[in-house]
């Protein structure tokens, strides 16, 4: 049984190194032509917690693996304090890496899984004793010391690979999608778990996840990678509102982000937002966007930017929206319903649970028009 406690591990934060990184230009390119990392700039501060997300391929496990040491550099630098760290083997880099897979050695006892880099260090069997106990206590799996993995379950496999690198004391912690294993309602309190270990032991953690959610609620700041490139690194709400690109904006949401084709349209001194299904005032500084007047942009909305007629929220400047209910989804706290607009584009949007909706029917629903987007057709920046 998980209990709340899983990871409440407490060390003496002097007797943590502390640690922060620089990626200078890195670029990881395989003899096959092929670069997952494409001149890679990134410091991650002491004691931060900094999560790489992004779809699969995007290259943040390279990122990560080229700090541990685990794949080369072709070109750049890579600091852990200030110290470049490019050629020095992974045993001197002073981290602990926890894996997607766990990576326990299948003939090992849950005890010498965690006690077998100490012995690789030269600790003593004494000390080593002492460090595996206390760890094994705090994680809860204490009477599981002298089992083999495939007698664990996915949570004890998942508290012995993080007991492993808690054990080595090291300055910077990095996980590798570690609790993408685990089912949907652990995975939960795992996240606040991790959360709640950070804090406790006072260093640097660099988390890689797809999972924008794991992002979203963990990272201190978030950096986004894609195709190889990073795309933006800021704290999660700041990205969530002011996202650099169409990238970033789809990525973080679900459901994701809108996109619409749209003009911007100047009367009377009035910049106005026009699509073929409808069209409102523009609440911006003509001087910002005046080269963009009669040209193609791309609107952005938030599912949540939309709102059903009868339960609007205050302060608002709703703009009408006709569309056709297609799908309703009854999540219990919300509605997400997908609808087509007269244009035949879809759209999506989270709505209050009190509202009644069915499909095939037509609504009118409302936009709230100061929280939209705008890109650039050819760049996908944010305007």
């Amino acid at each position: 049984m998980i209990t709340a406690t899983i990871w409440g591990v407490r060390h003496s934060r002097k007797q943590i190194a502390m640690a922060s990184v620089r990626f200078e230009r890195v670029t990881k390119q395989y003899d096959n032509g092929y670069v997952a990392v494409k001149d890679l700039n990134l410091e991650i501060c002491d004691r931060e917690f900094l999560v790489l997300v992004g779809p699969s391929g995007c290259g943040k496990t390279t990122s990560l693996r080229m700090l541990a040491g685990l794949e080369s550099i072709s070109s750049g630098n890579l600091y852990i304090d200030e110290r470049p760290v490019n050629e020095l083997p992974p045993k001197d880099r002073d981290i602990a890496m926890v894996f997607q897979s766990y990576a326990l050695y299948p003939h090992m006892s849950v005890f010498d899984n965690m006690a077998f880099s100490l012995e690789l260090q030269g600790i003593s069997k004494a000390d080593i004793q002492t460090r595996v106990q206390q760890a094994a206590q705090q994680l809860g799996i204490e009477t599981l010391l002298e089992r083999k993995p495939k007698q664990l379950s996915g949570g004890q496999r998942q508290r012995v690979a993080v007991g492993r690198a808690i054990v080595r004391n090291p300055s910077a912690f990095l996980m590798d999608e570690p609790l993408s294993n685990l089912d949907a309602k652990l995975r939960v309190q795992a996240r606040a778990e991790l959360n709640k270990l950070h804090k406790r032991l006072g260093t640097t953690f660099i988390y890689v996840t797809h999972d924008q959610v794991e992002a979203m609620t963990m990272g201190s700041r978030i950096a986004i990678m894609n195709q190889g490139i990073l795309q933006q690194v800021d704290t999660p709400q700041t990205i969530y509102e002011k996202p650099n690109n169409i990238f970033v904006a789809g990525f973080l949401g679900s459901p994701s982000m809108n996109f619409l084709n749209a003009t911007i349209q100047h009367h009377n001194d009035q910049l106005t937002i026009k699509t073929d299904s409808f069209s409102f005032p523009l609440a911006r500084s003509q001087d910002s966007i005046s080269h963009y007047i009669d040209r193609p942009v791309i609107l952005g909305i938030r599912p949540e930017s939309i709102h059903h007629p009868n339960y609007l929220p205050p302060g608002i400047t709703p703009t009408d929206i006709k569309a056709e209910v297609s799908v309703v989804e009854r999540m219990g706290h919300e509605l997400i319903v997908y609808a087509t607009l007269t244009d035949d584009s879809e759209i999506v949007s989270r709505l209050d649970p009190r509202a009644t909706i069915v499909p095939g029917e037509i609504i009118a629903l409302q936009l709230d028009s100061h929280r939209i987007h705008l890109f650039d057709c050819d760049s996908e920046q944010t305007i």
